[in-house]
């Protein structure tokens, strides 16, 4: 349920992301429809010049109902950013999303670690990583990172997925199912 942005995805995906409840934490901001276009090409020549990594989250009709993205890639590590429209918070696109797009990530790119930093006022995002038992605090994994990203302001948690504690809760997962079959 990804796939690549494409510029006819615009529309959706501003609108989606102009509800006041998911521009504060959405980082590719536009006030215009016009401005997100600019940001849309932007983000596609980003991609295909190797900065980042990008995909448009879509429901079980294939309609956008989000994005989800890798940037700021260094180090085999990049960070992950992610937003849904407010219609389809609290439906599992989330945790799919992310789960889809990370296993891209560590099967089709040199990535070895994903970071996510959330605001500490996003209870809901905070929230929804801490139920992903592959995920790691990165204060204590990634600590000079943790301060560099707060070195200003306290304001960031920092979780952290590794690519081999990934494959390992994957594997353990599929092995619960053929147990429970």
């Amino acid at each position: 349920m990804l796939r690549k942005r494409e510029i006819h995805d615009s529309s959706v995906l501003f609108e989606l992301l102009s509800h006041p409840e998911v521009f504060p934490f959405v980082r590719e901001k536009a006030q215009t429809f016009d401005e997100y276009m600019f940001v849309m090409k932007s983000i596609m020549d980003a991609e295909e010049n190797g900065n980042l990594i990008s995909r448009v989250i879509t429901d079980e009709y294939g309609r956008a109902v989000g994005t989800i993205n890798l940037f700021d890639i260094y180090d085999r590590s990049g960070y992950l950013a992610t937003w849904l429209g407010k219609p389809f918070h609290g439906m599992g696109y989330n945790q799919m999303a992310k789960e889809m797009f990370i296993e891209e990530l560590f099967r089709d790119y040199d990535i070895e670690n994903v970071l996510v930093k959330i605001r500490k006022t996003n209870l809901r995002s905070i929230k929804a990583i801490e139920k992903l038992s592959y995920v790691l605090d990165g204060e204590e994994v990634f600590h000079d990172e943790y301060k560099r990203i707060n070195a200003e302001e306290d304001i960031y948690r920092l979780f952290v997925v590794n690519k081999h504690l990934f494959y390992a809760y994957m594997k353990n997962e599929q092995e619960e199912v053929v147990l429970e079959a």
